[in-house]
């Protein structure tokens, strides 16, 4: 322990000595370090760390699919679910939830504000393991219609909407114009799958919220489901159960349960197999800025060890053994990196907050992402490791000094072209290393660039759009639903600057969606065997609204209302698919198998809308006139002639004074909601991005200071040439060359490197190859580039030796 201490006292000392180079050291130790701190904090939190609940590895989420559709994950029937838990020995329990989370209102002290719910089965919640923190959930006999009007609260909500009453067990809430009791409030860090719902409330099956929601129905898919394994029972061997179950009830119901399976994922991969993929690439790239800057770093140990040289032969000739110097130095280094590991930590904090605000909704567990105890033992070990991994090179050099010729006045070390290798091994490595991170982040440039180059079938300029909702009253009388959103269009149309108004029961870009099955008149389809189609219901002005192109027949007018004859649209994907080489026109389809659901005659087709997003294929999609069947709770979608925005107050006060117990949803234009649908890509873009640039600075730095360093070498040979005649140009082209051959040979092991590694981000591209030939050639021409000015300036320096005082040198 002494001569620790000893150590790390003349360690301190060395550093104070020489300023200028741990001050450099520091920052691409706290930028290698505080970059990878970032990413692991994330990672720990969305990958590593278990889910919040009860044993979360015998936790199963249970979907259904369609080997007739392509379709391999989608919910689950009700019907279905009460057959999956009756019949199954697999799970200890089986719990049920609300694929989607449907916006309330609840009416508040002031104004009535929109919450999500999530409706979930009694068993949710001891399947999970989690207890409320105040209060109970839901009895068994909660999950009936009459008994249901019962509520478990977030603490989010308890606290915005409560001020965290604890008295707040047993009061009504009213949501939609219905008086609940609130029986529970959840803990603060409690999260359920993706992001928190507002209120939970009991699975029902209550034909209040769907009419076709009912606990018999096995054609309206809507749920999701949990179950928890038994101890001693394997996924694989849960699946193989769930598959037989599914089977014999495709034989059961052939109508609808045919070409039905079920799919099994361990929950914790469905919370992240979105998000998986980037994190993985991004910690990769992380490690990759950290191996530039350790060889940044060590580069500049060994461009220093040159005027170590003389202290080191004294300590030799003293008794010094060779351990025990490398031991000295060694603990330099590591003293260095944990120094710039507690500058990085501090980095790591800045990052953590750039991260949560580029990072989209879609990150799982974004609550818990911070720096905490394993997040900061993560970042002692890595400095400590970085430590010992760059100094290594430098003290094995070191330690191998050649006593006398060190100790001769003038004397030159014999290493000195061996450390020069090592310099020159270390730039080239951080040039391969950038290369891949600027491949990396050129691909995801021109990914982006690409996809938003994509038509997403419609006008997203001068575009507003906003939820809106009926009052509770008219929802069960379609007639004044219809009038009521005749009048609200009316009065937005009057505002100026208003062009169209339309409403639609799904936004594009949005990634939501209901399917139907479709039924076309004269083909004979074995029941069960209906294909299935997106389904929408639309305003007669909503695709003038939105700029849709109409390829043949009509848009819907004011005159299909529910006395006409029923019509739809169908969408280019659909007539492609359904009705290749024919003309649909005038044909009638059925979205219901029913035999005595209503016909739809065919009256218009338009081009296909990006709904899933931009990088996903468009799907067969019908439209039904909203006059027709009116919705409840669509989206509003305003065009205007000027800046949207500036209508925005005028179309929120118009909206307010249709429905003052409704609150008024956040108005957004359609490029607000454009970006958010590829907010996940544009993230990945630009930490890749940031973190390239970070290795490209620190290679940059590297080749500098090598050549200059070389440079000052050289000096005694440069007066030398000069003074036999060599030219200025010479001199500088002599020295230029250098440094481009070691951005040469970096570039050229990049280049091989990258081959093979962008291959591992081919799902995180969009119609671009991850060996793209252009972006790999203007990333190794932009590295080139860069080493030739980072040579040139010290290059300019060695032609302005005057030969007489170079000739004296040393």
């Amino acid at each position: 322990m002494e001569t620790l201490l000893q150590d790390l006292r003349y360690g301190v000392r060395m550093l104070i000595k020489k300023p200028g180079f741990t001050i450099i050291a520091l920052i691409a130790l706290a930028l290698g370090i505080g970059a990878n701190t970032a990413i692991f904090s994330v990672v720990n939190a969305v990958l590593l760390r278990p889910l919040a609940y009860e044993d979360p590895e015998r936790l199963i989420a249970v979907w259904s699919n369609n080997t007739r559709e392509g379709n391999s994950r989608y919910p689950v029937a009700a019907a279905n679910f009460v057959d999956f838990k009756d019949r199954n020995q697999a799970f200890d329990r089986l719990a049920a939830y609300l694929s989607f989370t449907p916006n309330m209102t609840m009416a508040g002290a002031t104004e009535p504000v929109q919450i999500t719910t999530s409706s979930v089965s009694p068993e949710l919640f001891p399947l999970l393991g989690v207890a409320p923190a105040h209060g109970r959930t839901f009895f068994d006999e909660e999950a009936q219609v009459g008994k249901d009007q019962v509520v478990v609260m977030s603490h989010g909500l308890w606290q915005r909407q409560f001020g965290a009453d604890p008295n707040v067990l047993g009061q009504t809430v009213t949501l939609d114009g219905v008086p609940y009791t609130v029986i529970g409030v959840m803990p603060k860090d409690f999260f359920f799958l993706y992001r928190n719902a507002d209120v939970w409330l009991p699975l029902s099956f209550n034909p209040r919220f769907n009419a076709n929601f009912t606990i018999t129905n096995r054609a309206g898919a809507a749920l999701g489901l949990i179950g928890r394994l038994k101890p001693d029972v394997s996924v694989e061997q849960a699946r193989a159960e769930m598959d037989r179950i599914a089977s014999n009830l495709a034989d059961e119901y052939p109508t609808v349960n045919n070409g039905i399976g079920v799919t099994l994922i361990p929950l914790d991969e469905q919370i992240t197999e979105s998000v998986r993929p980037a994190l993985l690439v991004l910690l990769a790239a992380v490690s990759f800025v950290l191996l530039v800057a350790c060889a940044n770093v060590a580069t500049l140990l060994l461009a220093r060890a040159s005027s170590r040289q003389k202290e080191i032969a004294i300590r030799i000739a003293l008794g010094a053994g060779r351990v025990r110097l490398m031991r000295q130095l060694l603990t330099e280094s590591v003293l260095l990196s944990l120094l710039g590991g507690a500058l990085g930590t501090l980095v790591a904090i800045w990052g953590i907050e750039l991260i949560l605000a580029l990072s989209p909704t879609e990150i799982p567990r974004q609550s818990e992402i911070g720096i905490d105890a394993s997040v900061l033992l993560f970042t002692l070990g890595l400095s400590a490791l970085t430590g010992i991994f760059f100094g290594l090179f430098p003290a094995l050099q070191l330690s191998k000094s050649d006593l006398h010729e060190s100790l001769k006045e003038g004397g030159r070390s014999s290493a000195t072209s061996t450390r020069q290798g090592v310099r020159s091994f270390l730039v080239v490595s951080q040039v391969a290393l950038t290369l891949v991170l600027l491949v990396g982040a050129g691909l995801l440039v021109k990914s982006f660039i690409r996809l938003m180059n994509v038509d997403p079938g419609f006008k997203t300029e001068n575009l507003l759009v906003i939820g809106i909702a009926v009052p509770t009253s008219l929802r069960n009388s379609p007639p004044e639903k219809v009038a009521y959103y005749h009048e609200l269009f009316e009065r937005v149309r009057s505002i100026p600057g208003v062009e169209a108004v339309g409403a639609v029961t799904r936004l594009p870009l949005t990634a939501r969606g209901v399917t139907s099955r479709l039924t076309i008149e004269g083909r004979a389809v074995a029941p069960g065997e209906e294909p299935e189609i997106e389904f929408r219901r639309a305003s007669s002005e909503y695709f003038r609204a939105l700029g849709v192109k109409l390829i043949d027949g009509r848009y819907f007018t004011d005159q299909d209302n529910p006395q006409s004859p029923q019509v739809v649209i169908l969408n280019e994907s659909a007539v492609r698919r359904f009705w290749p080489g024919e003309d649909p026109l005038g044909k009638r389809v059925k979205t219901n198998p029913n035999p005595n659901a209503p016909w739809f005659t065919i009256v218009g087709i338009i081009g296909d809308v990006k709904h899933f997003g931009l990088d996903a294929d468009a799907r067969p999609e019908i439209y039904i006139s909203s006059d027709q069947a009116p919705p409840d709770g669509p989206f509003m979608v305003v065009r205007t002639t000027t800046d949207p925005m500036n209508v925005a107050a005028s179309l929120r006060a118009q909206v307010s004074a249709m429905n003052n117990v409704q609150p008024v949803n956040t108005i957004q234009t359609m490029e607000d909601v454009l970006s958010a649908s590829v907010a996940q890509r544009r993230f990945n873009m630009v930490l890749l991005a940031i973190f390239a640039g970070l290795a490209l600075l620190l290679a940059a730095v590297g080749i500098y200071g090598v050549i200059s360093y070389s440079v000052s070498q050289r000096t005694q040979e440069i007066g030398l040439r000069m003074a036999l005649g060599a030219q200025a140009r010479d001199v500088l082209a002599m020295v230029i060359a250098q440094g481009t051959k070691l951005a040469l040979a970096g570039v050229a092991i990049g280049l091989v490197a990258a081959f093979l590694l962008t291959r591992l981000m081919t799902t995180l591209l969009f119609n671009v190859s991850a060996t793209d030939p252009v972006t790999f050639l203007a990333v190794s021409l932009l590295l080139v580039g860069l080493a030739f000015l980072a040579s040139y300036i010290p290059a300019r320096r060695a032609t302005k030796v005057d030969p007489m005082i170079a000739l004296r040198y040393e």
